[in-house]
């Protein structure tokens, strides 16, 4: 099996049984929603921060198999993460999405498996939405 292979059985796997998926009634976290509308991806991530430590993420939403499998693995990377940690994890990704030089050194698990992504530019948003969301809910938190 090729790396392209794993790659895409790791996304399908997050698609079809997404971790930390369904968002709490809970006041104590911070919620954010976010969309693509070029291509319908439509997400909401909540994040809970206590002591400057990521100890829970949600997300729900829909979209394509890159959008929602990106999301349950985002949310896989970062939990239990310092905020510090999460930061510099959402920058590397990011960086890597864009087909940009990336920290190989960053803990990343399985979020490694969208580096293809960089090569199918329209892609790099569904890919990224709901990291951009978990960042802006950090910025917000703060």
């Amino acid at each position: 099996m090729n790396l392209e292979s794993l790659y895409r059985q790791v996304i399908m796997e997050h698609y079809k049984y997404p971790k930390n998926k369904g968002l709490v009634n809970d006041d104590s976290y911070q919620t954010v929603h976010l969309n693509n509308p070029s291509c319908g991806d439509d997400i909401n991530v909540q994040i809970k921060i206590v002591d400057g430590k990521i100890i829970d993420i949600k997300h729900d939403g829909h979209g394509c198999s890159i959008c929602c499998s990106s999301a349950s693995v985002m949310s896989q990377t970062l939990m239990g993460k310092t905020v510090e940690e999460a930061e510099k994890i959402i920058n590397n990704f990011l960086t890597m999405l864009k087909g940009e030089e990336f920290d190989e050194e960053i803990e990343m698990m399985d979020a490694r498996v969208y580096q293809g992504v960089a090569q199918f530019p329209a892609r790099i948003k569904c890919a990224s939405l709901s990291w951009k969301a978990i960042e802006k809910g950090i910025n917000e938190s703060k």
